[in-house]
């Protein structure tokens, strides 16, 4: 199997950049977990969230449900959001120190699975693997929250707009207070995996979702799916 912890992201692996983490990075875990709760997302539902990172959205729809399971691979991720558990004292947040291809689901069969900016870790065959192995942690009908980097565009047109995208990060290296940088941007574009998303939509497929929803942004570079498992 895939080590993915080796294809994690230097970031992600780097204590002072997960330190740094929710100052740079809004998962704007309000809005998403009253789009869930519309969604279906209640009291007894449980939900698990992969790739979890720092805890924004685990922590966010604790008090909304009976039971949340964070999984990250990035012991550093883990580290802080295991003090954010303790600080907040949420008691029905798991930790699950897995990934896609590692983590294996317990008890009830999860109503919602979420999972954001973390599927691109993964190369295009382990993806569909991972959803695969998502769909079965699942209950018929329950609900796929994923929003991740996918390239809205032809192969021909990709080096076009991935340059667009890599010209909007601020100046600086890879060490930045409160901003993504074009270093940053570019470190993502070559050495991580994200997709077409006329490769990632037939996956789904595949693995037995069908997409309910989805919106791209007008720049091409980020998609948000809802799906249901059928």
């Amino acid at each position: 199997m895939l080590e993915e912890v080796v294809t994690a992201g230097r970031e992600n692996l780097d204590a002072g950049h997960v330190r740094r983490y929710d100052g740079k990075e809004d998962a704007d875990a309000t809005a998403e977990v009253e789009l869930l709760r519309r969604w279906g997302l209640g009291p007894d539902s449980v939900l698990v969230d992969v790739g979890a990172g720092t805890g924004q959205l685990a922590l966010a729809a604790a008090p909304y449900c009976a039971r949340v399971v964070a999984v990250d691979v990035s012991p550093v991720m883990l580290e802080v959001l295991t003090e954010k558990i303790a600080a907040s004292g949420a008691c029905n947040v798991e930790v699950a120190h897995a990934g896609f291809l590692t983590y294996e689901h317990t008890g009830a069969p999860a109503d919602v699975v979420y999972s954001r900016y973390a599927l691109h870790h993964l190369p295009d065959a382990w993806k569909a693997v991972a959803l695969h192995r998502l769909r079965r942690a699942m209950r018929t009908g329950g609900l796929l929250r994923l929003w991740d980097v996918v390239y809205d565009t032809a192969p021909g047109d990709a080096e076009n707009m991935l340059e667009a995208w890599c010209a909007t990060g601020a100046d600086g290296g890879l060490e930045v207070e409160g901003a993504w940088t074009r270093a940053e941007y570019e470190e993502h574009v070559r050495d991580e995996h994200s997709t077409f998303t006329w490769l990632l939509e037939p996956m789904l497929t595949q693995a037995g979702f069908t997409v309910e929803e989805h919106q791209h942004s007008p720049d091409g570079m980020f998609g948000r799916y809802l799906a249901r498992a059928t």
